[in-house]
């Protein structure tokens, strides 16, 4: 009985007052051999050595496990959790610790897996930044020596030279103001301007605006026919601007010689209106697909840095989307092109 795997207090108790017992059975059988006297001594001792076995023993696991939960608590319990689990914790059994044990474990184990992902990005990060930053620090390098060593009086070079460090002194500015916009994103710091707008017209205005750059690869940007329609949105309208700068932006930076750029807006429902970004260009491959909204990360590192850009683009995209508490996806498929999708509300959220 007492070799069983895991026995119960109860059982416990019951083994330890059975060993008593039989050896005071021995003893009683010698002392008063008249057996209805040794039998009620037997049962009233049995029974006083079994409750009081099981209440002891009760006793130090229920101490025990309070001490189980006070360590597994400890770190984020509050005064009034922590008076909870020294006092009023009711008893459990070993079974429901197990399973509480069991969960908490995973629950750590789930943390740490988390941490030690966080730990890769952040390295990963600043490798990236470090490369974004050397490249167009090391160009105006070049070209400040090479001019105070003799070239500024060169007329052939010398503003040629100055163009191109100013050139990289705007790719600073701009990766550094996207460092800060993501910065005030993730933080909660850039409080939306809500408003009533056009989704419609606001795709038209970024289309206009980057007509000069589609023009010079011929792409045509256009609006799907089937979306009919002003659909009037709820949200901030210079960022929502600025994402659909973005994508388009991309659309046309990655986009083929001749190809095309389509917005599609849709209801969703009465509350919701989905807007899709579509070009026929390379596309983007599944090993990169679904990294491709994190920080610098990008799917071709030669040809992105030759078009240009801070590697940030898209995740800003993300941030100014989910902080309108929405979602943004992409469909792509290599050589045929890749759909941007995300939603905006008609109006507050109740």
């Amino acid at each position: 009985m007492l070799h069983t795997k895991n026995p119960s207090p109860q059982r416990l108790a019951f083994g330890v007052a059975c060993i008593i017992t039989t050896a005071l059975l021995i003893l009683l059988l010698t002392l008063y051999p008249v057996w209805w006297i040794s039998l009620f001594i037997l049962l009233l001792f049995f029974s006083i050595t079994y409750w009081i076995t099981f209440y002891t023993i009760q006793q130090f696991i229920q101490h025990q496990i309070k001490l189980i939960y006070k360590l597994i608590a400890q770190t984020k319990s509050t005064k009034k959790e922590d008076f909870y689990n020294k006092n009023i914790l009711p008893d459990k059994s070993i079974e429901d610790v197990q399973k509480d044990v069991v969960i908490w474990a995973e629950q750590r184990k789930k943390e740490i897996d988390i941490l030690q992902q966080n730990e890769v990005f952040r390295k990963e990060f600043l490798q990236n930044l470090s490369h974004e930053l050397k490249t167009p620090i090391f160009s105006i390098q070049g070209y400040i020596e090479t001019l105070l060593g003799g070239a500024i009086n060169n007329s052939e070079v010398n503003i040629r030279f100055l163009q191109n460090a100013s050139k990289n002194v705007e790719r600073l500015t701009n990766l550094v103001n996207d460092l800060d916009e993501i910065s005030k994103l993730e933080s909660g710091a850039l409080t939306l301007q809500m408003d009533y707008f056009s989704i419609k017209d606001l795709i038209l205005e970024v289309y206009e605006s980057l007509e000069l750059k589609a023009k010079e690869k011929s792409i045509d940007c256009f609006i799907k026919k089937e979306s009919r329609g002003s659909f009037t949105v709820y949200a901030d309208k210079e960022k929502i601007r600025q994402v659909l700068t973005n994508l388009i932006d991309n659309a046309i930076k990655y986009g083929k010689q001749n190809g095309k750029v389509e917005a599609g807006i849709f209801p969703i429902n009465s509350n919701e209106v989905l807007i899709e970004i579509t070009d026929n260009g390379s596309g983007i491959a599944d090993e990169h697909r679904l990294r491709i909204f994190e920080r610098f990360y990008r799917t071709d590192w030669a040809r992105s840095r030759k078009i240009g850009g801070s590697g940030l683009g898209l995740s800003i995209c993300k941030h100014i989307i989910e902080a309108h508490e929405k979602d943004i996806h992409v469909r792509s498929t290599p050589d045929v092109g890749s759909t941007f999708v995300f939603s905006l509300s008609t109006g507050p959220s109740s």
